[in-house]
């Protein structure tokens, strides 16, 4: 198949504009997604993104991102899936380097949490109303609504998640038990670039899971194994990962730059997302042959209806966070009222929650 000029810019265009204001964590940029290529821009059927995404929710790695990938692969070939990844990736990478640069020259990220207690509820705003319109498609029956419910419950129990650190916790043994073994041959030195970019590489190869687990891996790495951050510096990291637009897994661009500046920067954000690229490269292409199985296609259908409910048990916890205040029940009612009756641009409702969300902690 020949692609064009016109679809490779477009895949660019919409993937910077989606990097650049896609805040809240991968529920919501899942949300964006489905908003953006499915009821706007038309790229894609409902039930191809849902196969799309329960496909990636197989992988290690950030989920999003190889969405995005993924994405970009369906409609630009493998040029498509380079571009829609780098540009998804590029603008949290630079704004997360930037914020980087401030914290390390004067301690703190100004501006941050103010602005993003305006923009969760329009972040809630979007994730329901994805959750609406994907659930129209996926829940087609009685048995598909109550493996969803079940699969919602099990979430908010945390059912899925210990079931992920338990894999986690496998991989992290061993390669606990050979740092044990090398901690009594190798004294601690300061970590080359080299090593920083392998230990991000090993990082996004074997990650499941969300920012917190993100957090387990790099308190072994760069606290407990190197010594190259205090503990006050990953929680930073993490934290400025979760507040700005993009992937969370930016916070490897933060951790790398107070490790080895510009270049460590550079080098960990491409280690930890590297993976990506390459397993959606190499695994698209199994993908069609799943669908074709009749087996494996009815086990495709039940991960997309799990994956909805995960969704769903997000908005969940993000409501839980996110109502503290009048204003932000407001701020919520009207960007839902935006997004489901005026289809306004759900970036256009990121900016006003942010300029909102400051007015408010100005006065």
């Amino acid at each position: 198949m020949t692609y064009t000029k016109e679809i490779y810019k477009e895949i660019c265009f919409v993937f910077a504009r989606l990097g650049l204001f896609a805040f809240g964590g991968p529920a919501a940029h899942i949300a964006m997604m489905e908003d953006e290529l499915v009821t706007k821009r038309e790229w894609l059927k409902k039930t191809e993104f849902m196969d799309l995404l329960g496909f990636t929710n197989l992988i290690p790695g950030p989920n999003s991102t190889e969405l995005a990938i993924a994405l970009g692969y369906k409609r630009g070939g493998k040029i498509g899936l380079f571009l829609a990844g780098i540009c998804f990736i590029f603008p949290a990478m630079t704004i997360v380097l930037l914020l980087a640069m401030f914290y390390k020259q004067y301690g703190e990220v100004p501006l941050i949490e103010a602005l993003f207690s305006g923009i969760k509820p329009v972040i809630l705003a979007v994730i329901i109303q994805a959750l609406f319109r994907l659930g129209q498609t996926t829940i087609k029956d009685s048995k598909s609504l109550l493996l969803f419910l079940a699969a919602y419950l099990l979430s908010l129990m945390g059912v899925g998640e210990i079931t992920i650190l338990i894999l986690t916790g496998l991989t992290m043994l061993l390669m606990q038990q050979l740092s044990k073994w090398r901690s009594h041959h190798l004294a601690i030195e300061p970590m080359s670039l080299m090593l920083l970019f392998l230990t991000f590489l090993k990082i996004g190869s074997v990650l499941y899971g969300s920012g917190y687990v993100l957090l387990a891996f790099l308190q072994a790495e760069f606290i407990e194994r190197y010594a190259a951050l205090t503990s006050t510096q990953l929680l930073d990291a993490v934290a400025i990962g979760q507040f700005t637009p993009g992937p969370v897994f930016t916070t490897a661009t933060f951790v790398g730059y107070l490790i080895q500046g510009v270049p460590g920067a550079i080098l960990a954000t491409v280690g930890i997302f590297l993976p990506s690229f390459l397993l959606i490269l190499l695994l698209h292409p199994l993908f069609n042959r799943l669908r074709s199985s009749e087996i494996l296609s009815v086990i495709l259908d039940g991960i997309t209806i799990a994956s909805l409910a995960l969704m769903a048990s997000v908005s969940w916890q993000l409501g839980m966070a996110t109502f503290v205040s009048w204003v932000s029940v407001v701020i919520f009612a009207a960007s839902f009222i935006g997004l489901t009756r005026f289809k306004v641009n759900s970036s256009y409702l990121i900016i006003m929650g942010g300029f909102i969300g400051w007015l408010v902690t100005m006065f």
